[in-house]
């Protein structure tokens, strides 16, 4: 027997040599684990990319909800926050279709305007219904003031321009460069690209008749191309509301050959009488053999006038009706006009749509301040109505 020293005995294997009758499959063997059990296998690489993946997901889920979890108690749980008021300098707020009462408050929160989204939720007290538009309002307001702002549908910022019947392009351009911050040079500017106002394909790239009468509420950010496109937008509403496009084919004529009589019904009629001045322009242009002894003129004074840039109501001569070189001229060249001569209404669109029933072929206004006007068939019929038209004349300054 030896010292004692287990190392002396030789029944001990040396380090990495198995005992007799051990089968490694792994063909490892460590004797200083407890037993001489085998090593444990090593992770595969597969494992360590599912566990770093899972980890991932987890961290990357704590950070969203950890985001917008800051957002959300920046938002609502500053509700302490608010302005004192009244606020400085200037804030060009919109409202946007579909914005909700919150998405307002966040956007005016952003702006600068209020403090905290939850002090104007506090103020609105579950008020919906704010209208889209734009809004002045100031840097650092109240919750309580800027919603009492947007609120009032008076204080969206607009431009209301209000375009009278019967003005032809020239004129209304006149009007919206005086009611707007632009000028007619940028009016005339925008209208040279015909192609971006909308207009209809039979318009021919010509707007005249088509930029709509109407009130407009033209917003700050609008500018003359804008404009002029809400104009013809009006006018398509117009349109579809008459059912243009089937109405002209149920009186024989296109759409355009439409909004051109209704232009002529606008220059020469009112109220009442428009239907029967329609009536007088479709026997002129329809009516058997020499029509009553027009022969298809239309003889209508208002388009010599156009034809002369001439507005208002102005009595052409003798001599402008046989000299007016211009297919405009109604005395000299048979049927309609090339296109319209001013803006018609709806109530002229409607009237052209719907001819009243009747055989005149004449119409002449006798009185100038109550706008009566008569109509009659024959030609003698008409010598009688100027000569009650002269008597007026006697006794008015309107002549």
């Amino acid at each position: 027997m030896s010292d004692g020293n287990a190392f002396d005995d030789p029944r001990v294997e040396e380090p990495g040599e198995a005992p007799e009758g051990y089968d490694d499959p792994d063909g490892e063997y460590d004797p200083y684990l407890l037993g001489g059990a085998r090593k444990k296998k090593k992770r595969s690489w597969a494992g360590c990319l599912a566990v770093l993946v899972a980890l991932a997901v987890v961290v990357g889920g704590a950070y969203v909800v950890g985001t917008k979890g800051f957002h959300y108690l920046k938002d609502h749980l500053s509700h302490a926050a608010d302005f004192p008021g009244p606020g400085h300098g200037k804030v060009l707020f919109e409202v946007k279709s579909g914005d909700s009462t919150t998405t307002i408050g966040r956007n005016l929160k952003s702006d600068g305007v209020v403090a905290s989204v939850d002090a104007f939720l506090s103020a609105a007290n579950g008020t919906k219904g704010i209208q889209v538009g734009f809004y002045q309002l100031r840097k650092k307001m109240s919750a309580d003031d800027a919603f009492k702002v947007l609120k009032n549908p008076q204080n969206i910022i607009k431009d209301t321009v209000t375009v009278p019947e019967g003005l032809r392009v020239a004129d209304i351009v006149q009007v919206l460069a005086a009611h707007t911050k632009y000028s007619v040079a940028d009016f005339d500017k925008a209208l040279q690209n015909t192609a971006a106002l909308g207009l209809p394909s039979y318009a021919r790239g010509n707007p005249e008749g088509y930029l709509f009468p109407s009130t407009y509420p033209f917003g700050p950010t609008e500018k003359p191309a804008d404009m002029l496109h809400d104009m013809v937008d009006r006018w398509k509403q117009a349109a579809a509301d008459d059912d243009l496009v089937a109405g002209a084919q149920k009186v024989g004529k296109t759409p355009a050959e439409v909004m051109t009589i209704a232009s002529l019904i606008q220059a020469e009629g009112r109220g009442s009488d428009m239907p029967k001045v329609s009536r007088v322009i479709y026997n002129r242009l329809d009516g058997p053999g020499s029509k009553e002894g027009t022969n298809g003129l239309l003889q209508i004074d208002a388009t010599v006038n156009y034809a002369l840039h001439r507005k208002g109501v102005v009595a052409v001569t003798t001599e402008e009706t046989q000299n007016t070189d211009s297919p405009y001229n109604t005395y000299l060249h048979p049927g309609l006009p090339p296109g319209p001569i001013d803006a018609p209404g709806d109530e002229a669109i409607k009237a052209a749509l719907n001819p009243a029933n009747g055989p005149w072929y004449y119409y002449l206004t006798v009185n100038l301040r109550t706008g009566e006007t008569k109509f009659g068939k024959t030609y003698q019929e008409f010598l009688g109505f100027k000569q009650e038209y002269a008597q007026y004349c006697t006794t008015s300054s309107r002549c």
